[in-house]
């Protein structure tokens, strides 16, 4: 099946096209090359699971963000900003390196810390931002979820970061003393700790701490929360915010991503306490689009969820301030990806972009500014397990799960998908499933005995043998079921489901 994805709002049909508008910045009478005379601060702020319409710039009114909101009137906000996953640890592998992940097969989540192969992990062979800036000189701290490999070789002060505070895995409660989700234990460097405080707020609270202490040299922050990742977790003075939302999901959501403002509320303050906003580049993005069924996450206008190649997995929230270097209060709609933010800052930072890095991103501030003239992109792709593919060509995307062709579309997606790695690792067996009774009216949404094939095979309305939270019936349900996160629910989940209810 192939699909054309429109590219500006919601597709209704299989073939959509939105031309997006080609609007330039005023040139910067000062600007030169990026980051000429100065050796800026960076601070990299990723969220988790949140999607394109999750903050107020990007138009939920429903729940205030008026800290990440400020990182777009203060600088540039990206309306079509991508990331190279639909999912978390690819994300990060591409974000890290610069590169498209699948070029050295890091394409896929790896299942949970007892689950994952023993060779999963960032590939050695692929340098991190964090360990070019390093030999710059900068001091470099990492605060939140790393997901990029278990054994030590693969850890975070292994990979360039002077400083770790968080969990290696994909998950993690929010609660101290909760264990609803918990991929590993929190560290500070290899030691494992135990957090008394709200995860969110001590992630920023470890941040602050660390930009006390290394504000007269330059720094590199990578702040990866958890937030807005499951499990629904939210303090009881977030939650009281929102008494006004009746869904307990939603207001739970609203509450989790409340916190998630104020600790990058306080990130920004800090700098500003301390006099460094100008001498800053703050980078705000999410690592995939959310999963709304489970989260109420909202992709709005964007088709599609987490786990997909449609614009609603893999288009995200994505604005920068660099105060009196980039423009503030800018919208730019040209493409981007997150596979920019490496030679952006690397560049920012004063290094000399080697052609022998085979970087995939490009570094962005000369296009901010007005120094570089066109588009950072022409051409974007993208690949997961599981036959998820897309390709970006100027203002036209193909999404496609089948081999039938398309010329030019096709060959350049064949071109690039010939360089790149095999899978080293495919999706963990699935965990047991743990849930609470149902009550009447779920189980009367389910098959009756025996009808699991013939009820999944009506649902699968495109007949690609997996269920998506659009085609499936209940929300609540859904989440159950999709016991590895994936954003999709397959016959095997389904059988698996049943059996432990009795059906």
């Amino acid at each position: 099946m192939k699909r054309r994805d429109f590219l500006g709002a919601v597709g209704k049909g299989t073939a959509a096209v939105f031309v997006a508008r080609n609007e330039l910045f005023p040139f910067l009478q000062a600007a030169g090359q990026s980051g000429a005379g100065q050796r800026p601060n960076i601070v990299l702020i990723l969220a988790d699971d949140l999607g394109y319409a999750g903050v107020g710039v990007q138009g939920c009114a429903e729940i205030p963000t008026p800290s990440i909101d400020s990182i777009a009137r203060n600088g540039i906000r990206f309306t079509h900003g991508y990331v190279s996953a639909p999912l978390c640890s690819p994300t990060r592998a591409g974000l890290m390196t610069g590169r498209y992940q699948q070029r050295f097969g890091h394409e896929t989540n790896p299942g949970p810390i007892n689950q994952a192969q023993p060779d999963f992990g960032l590939s050695l062979d692929e340098p991190t931002i964090a360990e070019r800036l390093k030999k710059l000189g900068y001091a470099t701290g990492m605060f939140g979820k790393w997901h990029l490999g278990f054994q030590p070789q693969f850890h975070p002060t292994k990979r360039g970061f002077d400083e770790f505070y968080g969990f290696l895995g994909g998950g993690h409660s929010y609660m101290p003393g909760s264990r609803r989700m918990n991929d590993g234990s929190i560290q500070r460097g290899t030691q494992p700790v135990e957090e008394k405080e709200y995860l969110t707020d001590a992630l920023a609270r470890e941040a602050l701490s660390f930009i006390d202490r290394r504000k007269n040299e330059p720094f590199f922050v990578y702040l990866p929360f958890n937030a807005v990742h499951a499990p629904m977790e939210a303090g009881q003075k977030y939650v009281d915010r929102f008494k006004n939302i009746k869904d307990d999901l939603r207001r739970t959501h609203a509450a989790m991503l409340s916190a998630l403002d104020d600790a990058i509320g306080g990130v920004l303050k800090k700098l500003r306490d301390l006099s460094l906003e100008e001498k800053t580049l703050v980078i705000f993005l999410s690592d995939n689009g959310g999963p709304t069924a489970q989260t109420t996450s909202s992709n709005a206008p964007l088709r599609g969820f987490k786990g997909q190649a449609l614009e609603g997995g893999i288009r995200v929230p994505f604005m920068m301030q660099w105060k009196g270097t980039l423009p503030a209060g800018k919208v730019d709609d040209r493409p981007v990806i997150s596979l920019d933010i490496h030679p952006t800052v690397a560049a920012a930072a004063g290094a000399a972009i080697d052609p022998a890095w085979r970087l995939d991103g490009v570094d962005l501030v000369p296009f901010l500014t007005g120094a570089g003239a066109g588009a950072p992109h022409e051409t974007l792709y993208w690949r997961m397990f599981a036959n998820q593919r897309a390709v970006r060509h100027g203002n036209f995307k193909l999404v496609w799960s089948g081999p039938e062709d398309v010329k030019k579309l096709q060959a350049l997606f064949d071109a690039w998908n010939a360089e790149l790695a095999e899978p080293k690792w495919k999706p963990a067996p699935q965990a047991k499933i743990k849930t609470t009774p149902l009550t009447a009216n779920q189980r009367a949404a389910l098959p009756q005995p025996g009808k699991g094939k013939t009820w999944f095979d009506r649902l699968d309305k495109n007949k690609d043998g997996k269920l998506t939270p659009e085609e499936f019936p209940r929300p609540r349900i859904f989440q159950i079921i999709d016991t590895n996160g994936d954003g999709f629910v397959t016959i095997e989940e389904v059988r698996a489901f049943l059996k432990i209810i009795g059906r």
